[in-house]
């Protein structure tokens, strides 16, 4: 598997670090494999100092040269953990209202497959780490990179101002370092997951936008400076959800005038695909019930008048009556202070029947 899917392996061992939110005794990874390490919570804004980075590093599941790469720069850890966040929080998100909603369990064999919800793991885990790794370098959080090459500006300007733009030049040229990019092997299905991971980097970039600030005096535009700025993450997210909704199945064609082989869909009739389309080479299990790829959809909670019906895939669902405080008859008093009751209301509530 290492010899015939190297880079796709590589990001493997990256998003199976994991800082999953809980603290429960579980395996998360989009290998499965790797137990859970429990690293401090939320992300900080300053990188480690001494040798706390140095161990973070020892910590991580990462290649000789991953970790010497990691060594070198105190920031990336950190980093890497972050997008580790990123693309799981933003894969539960996009996929709540699914049958398969982005669990750990059965990950490890679900990636052994080359379904659509494959495509999107590596997409979105990719993606995370490119937004990471562009938002590191812009707020100082590494040191071997700094704002991005906006014209017309310096770097110290770039600080004083609070106008340090996302670094997406360094971000990707890195991540092809880090990743260790190879020629794409003739195998069939290591050219998807390359395919799919290159989707996953395309999509932060195309949400990247020049944004200018104004320096004139008393609020005029006399002086302007610009830089790049990133699209919050959910963007990415929600257009990689997209993607997936319109993914593509792939088989391997010969290029007669190259003699090379390359990715084709049957339903295209000859059309290329395009660098943007998400592509799979077997269909889906349905995920209702639970099998090696995930927990299935019992017990799951549903919307009555939108989701219910294809969530428990036909075997109805239970209703529940449940109490929830919220406030209420607010009011605000002199200038600033505002006062509220708090009122219990009844709602119903619904879940998937396991059988």
């Amino acid at each position: 598997m290492r010899s015939r899917l190297p880079r796709t392996a590589c990001l493997l061992r990256i998003i199976a670090l994991c800082i999953l939110l809980s603290h429960t005794a579980a395996y998360f990874g989009l290998t499965g494999r790797e137990p859970l390490v429990f690293l401090p919570g939320p992300f900080s804004n300053e990188a480690p100092t001494g040798k706390a980075h140095l161990k973070q590093c020892e910590q991580m599941t990462l290649t000789r040269r991953q970790k010497r790469l990691c060594r070198r720069e105190p920031g990336l850890a950190e980093t890497l953990r972050e997008s580790v966040r990123l693309s799981l929080l933003e894969c539960r998100y996009q996929f709540r209202n699914e049958r398969w909603n982005c669990s750990l369990d059965g990950r490890g064999s679900l990636l052994k497959r080359a379904f659509k919800e494959t495509a999107f793991l590596l997409a979105v885990s990719s993606a995370a780490l490119t937004h990471a790794l562009a938002k590191a370098c812009s707020s100082g959080r590494m040191e071997r990179c700094t704002c991005d090459d906006s014209p017309g500006i310096q770097h110290r300007e770039a600080w004083q101002w609070g106008i340090c733009g996302d670094n997406l030049k360094y971000s990707t040229k890195f991540l092809k370092k880090f990743l260790g990019q190879k020629r794409v092997s003739k195998d069939l299905r290591a050219q998807v997951d390359a395919h799919n991971i290159n989707v996953g980097i395309r999509a932060v970039k195309s949400g990247l936008k020049t944004t200018c600030k104004c320096h004139g005096v008393s609020g005029s535009c006399a002086v302007r400076t610009c830089w790049k700025q990133l699209s919050p993450f959910h963007d990415t997210g929600r257009l990689l959800k997209y993607r997936y909704d319109t993914s593509v199945r792939v088989l391997s064609v010969t290029n007669t005038a190259t003699g090379e082989t390359e990715l084709a869909s049957p339903r295209r009739h000859g059309q290329s695909l395009r660098t943007t389309d998400l592509v799979y080479l077997e269909d889906s299990p349905s995920f209702c019930r639970p099998s090696r790829y995930s927990p299935g959809t019992g017990g799951r909670s549903c919307a009555k008048d939108t989701s219910c019906q294809s969530l428990c895939c036909g075997r109805g669902y239970n209703t529940a009556m449940r109490l929830t405080s919220l406030s209420c008859h607010c009011q605000v008093r002199w200038c600033c202070h505002v006062e509220c009751q708090t009122c219990v209301r009844e709602e119903e509530v619904y879940t998937c029947k396991n059988a």
